[in-house]
């Protein structure tokens, strides 16, 4: 593992647990790299977003067989059985503590892939993204696809949470203030959240918020990232969404007629 004030990256020959943080008072989560089958656990009352970066393997839930491939990615709530040959990070989410016992909180079984070659949404300063597994409820968390072309130079800037992923094609460098570290594929990271009263000094001398960085890709090639957001401030409610919006009583939408909704 190689550490600064803003990023982590492990090395992906390791296998197992790589990263605790369950114990988060907001987004209690847990990070594995699971290889031919092995290094994790699932458990009842989580939930888990997975990411396949080489090979195929077999995702058992529920007595049903999912084939499981190369940039495929997917999510699902209580145990689940992982065998074959295949290389998966996963975020594992506890439903019991921290923002999730609000919503009620458990992922979807879903599936996806592969990785189409750009992003559907404009993101920062030229680069791209896709809401792989987006957010069931608003707040909840959601999974991501980035894009970086070539020559791409971000803007420095900052998480609340933090942000935790792989980078499945190219390479480039992250800038931080407190040091620059390589990207390159395969690489499995985590952005520091900042908290908003957490700062450290940068190799400058100066003060910087901690989780401070911007990714940068050279001249020749471009860069792709998937990367797990703990939570959102996009999504659904009970009172506004597609369903209920366009449920219309003498030319009202039902979202505005609180008589006639669940409660």
């Amino acid at each position: 593992m190689i550490e600064n004030d803003s990023f982590v990256y492990f090395e992906s020959k390791n296998v197992g647990l790589l990263f605790d943080d369950s114990n988060h008072k907001e987004y209690p989560i847990r990070y594995y790299n699971v290889v031919n089958g092995q290094g994790i656990v699932t458990k009842r009352h989580c939930s888990y977003y997975g990411f396949v970066y080489d090979g195929q393997a077999l995702l058992t839930l529920n007595s049903l067989n999912h084939d499981i491939c190369t940039n495929m990615y997917f999510s699902f709530a209580g145990e689940g059985i992982i065998e074959g040959r295949g290389k998966i990070i996963i975020i594992e989410v506890v439903h019991s503590k921290g923002i999730y016992p609000k919503n009620n909180y458990s992922a979807m079984t879903m599936f996806g892939g592969p990785l189409e070659d750009e992003g559907r949404l404009k993101y920062i300063d030229g680069c791209t993204d896709s809401l792989l597994i987006p957010p069931v409820k608003f707040g909840d968390p959601c999974f991501n696809h980035l894009h970086f072309p070539a020559n791409i130079d971000q803007t420095q800037h900052t998480h609340p949470s933090n942000r935790i992923g792989m980078v499945t094609k190219g390479n480039g460098e992250c800038i931080t203030p407190f040091g620059n570290l390589p990207l390159f594929k395969g690489m499995i990271f985590i952005i520091k959240e900042w908290d908003g009263v957490s700062f450290a000094k940068g190799e400058d001398g100066k003060t910087y918020p901690t989780g401070t960085h911007a990714f940068k890709t050279f001249e020749k090639e471009g860069m792709d990232v998937v990367a797990f957001h703990p939570d959102s401030d996009f999504g659904a409610t009970d009172e506004i969404h597609p369903m209920i919006n366009r449920t219309i009583v003498n030319g009202v939408s039902a979202s505005k007629i609180d008589s006639i909704r669940t409660k």
